[in-house]
């Protein structure tokens, strides 16, 4: 017996087999695209922009659907934001999905870089639950690999600042002496040539003339005249005192067996000396004279209108001018330190000879690292109270990558002198090799012109992903950082010429001249480059191999 279905019975069937039930086909990476393509790491993260498409008829209208993004690498995987997607049905606050119509949607991801994602892949994982079903899709791969580039900023070249010595070979020594003369007078008084300031300064020439290590450079005579009288006399007397005076120094001179350079001139009116005098004295109405000499040029207009202030120039005349009628002799002697070769010397065989500025200036002129740390060294055991001797040992330990030694010397530093502004650039490339940018970053600002912190700024902008801030924290500096940044902001003709200015280029240099040679189509350049970077640094081959700047070149062969 035929029995008939009724038009309602086969209404429900056919909902039935496109109803709420039936589980969602797997996905394709056609349904998918990632910008930028290929992935990068900037500032320390992979971000990109997932843009998928859920077809027609295909989203369920039970379904609640959870899109994970994964970066599977060798070594493991790392799990991103999920993004939830519900169907027509579903009450929720997530973003519908039409069934009839497909959707669009749209999935921003991020991943702290990690140095293992250079070889990866992005992977979509869709776990779904359909009312009291659930279940997984197959993952979709959407991308692979992370252009790293950026990360070849590398701190550890940044030199660290170095806190220098003092020491001068020749340090210039100024002795005077004034020999005073009566008013409209020429002669020398015996008195004069006896003072205590005279019997210094011969004496000083005399120890200069027979010490070895001292050098008389110069003795200078100035002779003047106090600026009251006519000037045609004034000139008249000032240089018979200059003459007078260097008669009197050469029969001293004779007598000491002293030969030196001597140089003399003379001032017929001494208004500079005149004003600096009244200047610092407590002669009444002092104001009133200094404007006169403002406003008058004149040297006779000067005089007569400071001798018509009658109430105080009988204080002039006695306190000022007399000052004023002298001779100055200003001997220059140049104290001659030890020589290179001394210095260097002792440092080996007795340090604590040298004074910390000479133990410093030892250190910086020794060539060989080990030999130079050692006197530094040195500096820390017997000047332990200098924090020069604490940063700058601990500028050789960073510089040979002994960074806990090295933040260790520089807290040292900071605790003697904390406002060194070499000391807290060090701190900040400490923390900026440690990922703490934003310690860093304040460090360097309190750094001032300290020279080496435009490359240190460079490295940390590189860093954080700011390229542009980096190219200009640079500026004109030759060295891998640099070139590094000119190239992520597409300057390759720059970037080549400092490569190509780089003194001592290494395996780096010669490994950012190949990914020039990639993002240029220059295949030889790249294979020469790789040989000499590989040639230097075997472990440059293994980054090479996994690179993305050379997916399109066979360098296996290398």
């Amino acid at each position: 017996m035929i029995k008939k279905l009724s038009l309602p019975f086969l209404l429900l069937c056919v909902f039935a087999l496109v109803g709420c039930d039936k589980e969602m086909a797997p996905l394709t990476a056609d349904y998918f695209t990632v910008n930028p393509s290929p992935l990068e790491a900037k500032g320390g993260l992979v971000n990109a922009t997932v843009t998928g498409t859920f077809p027609e008829k295909y989203f369920n209208k039970n379904a609640v659907v959870t899109v994970t993004p994964y970066m599977v690498y060798a070594e493991g995987e790392t799990a991103g934001t999920p993004f939830v997607y519900q169907g027509e049905k579903v009450q929720g606050n997530d973003q519908t999905i039409s069934y009839k119509a497909g959707g669009v949607i749209t999935m921003p991801v991020a991943f702290k870089y990690i140095p293992e994602m250079q070889k990866s892949a992005l992977y979509l994982a869709f776990n779904i639950v359909q009312g009291k079903n659930t279940y997984e899709l197959p993952r979709v791969k959407v991308a692979e690999g992370v252009l790293a580039t950026a990360e070849l900023a590398d701190a550890g070249t940044v030199a660290p600042a170095i806190t220098a010595d003092k020491f001068q070979r020749i340090i210039k020594e100024t002795y005077s002496a004034d020999i005073k003369f009566l008013i409209q007078q020429t002669n020398i008084r015996a008195k004069e040539l006896k003072s205590e300031e005279m019997a210094v300064l011969n004496e000083q020439l005399r120890v200069a003339n027979t010490t070895e290590n001292l050098e008389i450079d110069n003795v200078n005579i100035s002779s003047y005249a106090s600026p009251d009288g006519n000037v045609d006399l004034n000139t008249r007397i000032a240089e018979g005192r200059e003459a007078n005076t260097v008669k009197a120094i050469q029969k001293q001179w004779k007598k000491d067996k002293i030969e030196a350079e001597l140089t003399a001139e003379f001032t017929a009116e001494d208004w500079a000396g005149f004003k600096e005098l009244v200047s610092a004295s407590n002669i009444q109405d002092k104001n009133l004279i200094l404007r006169v000499l403002e406003m008058y040029n004149d040297p006779e207009q000067r005089e007569r209108e400071i001798k018509n202030l009658s109430s105080v120039y009988g204080d002039l005349a006695e306190e000022i001018l007399p000052q004023l009628r002298r001779s100055r002799i200003t001997a220059s002697i140049n104290v001659i330190g030890k020589s290179d070769e001394e210095i260097a010397a002792l440092a080996q065989s007795n340090p604590a000879a040298l004074t910390v500025d000479e133990l410093l200036y030892a250190a910086a002129i020794e060539k060989n690292p080990a030999a130079k740390s050692a006197i530094y060294k040195k500096v820390t055991e017997i000047y332990p109270e200098d924090y020069r001797g604490y940063n700058n040992v601990g500028m050789m330990a960073y510089k040979a990558g002994n960074y806990e030694v090295a933040a260790r010397l520089f807290d040292r530093a900071a605790q003697l002198a904390p406002e060194s502004a070499e000391v807290v650039m060090n701190q900040g490339l400490i923390d900026l090799q440690n990922g703490e940018y934003n310690n860093a970053a304040a460090a360097f600002g309190k750094a001032g012109q300290v020279p080496e912190v435009n490359e240190a700024l460079g490295v940390y902008y590189i860093k954080k992903g700011d390229y542009n801030a980096a190219v200009r924290a640079f500026g004109d500096a030759k060295s891998n950082n640099a070139a590094l940044a000119q190239i992520m902001v597409n300057d390759y003709n720059k970037a080549r010429t400092t490569l190509a200015a780089i003194s001592t280029p290494d395996a780096t240099t010669y490994y950012l001249l190949a990914v020039l040679g990639a993002r240029t189509n220059n295949e030889q350049m790249v294979t020469s480059n790789l040989r000499q970077s590989f040639r230097l640094d075997a472990n440059m081959r293994e980054a090479a191999a996994k690179d993305l700047e050379f997916a399109k070149f066979d360098i296996s062969a290398l």
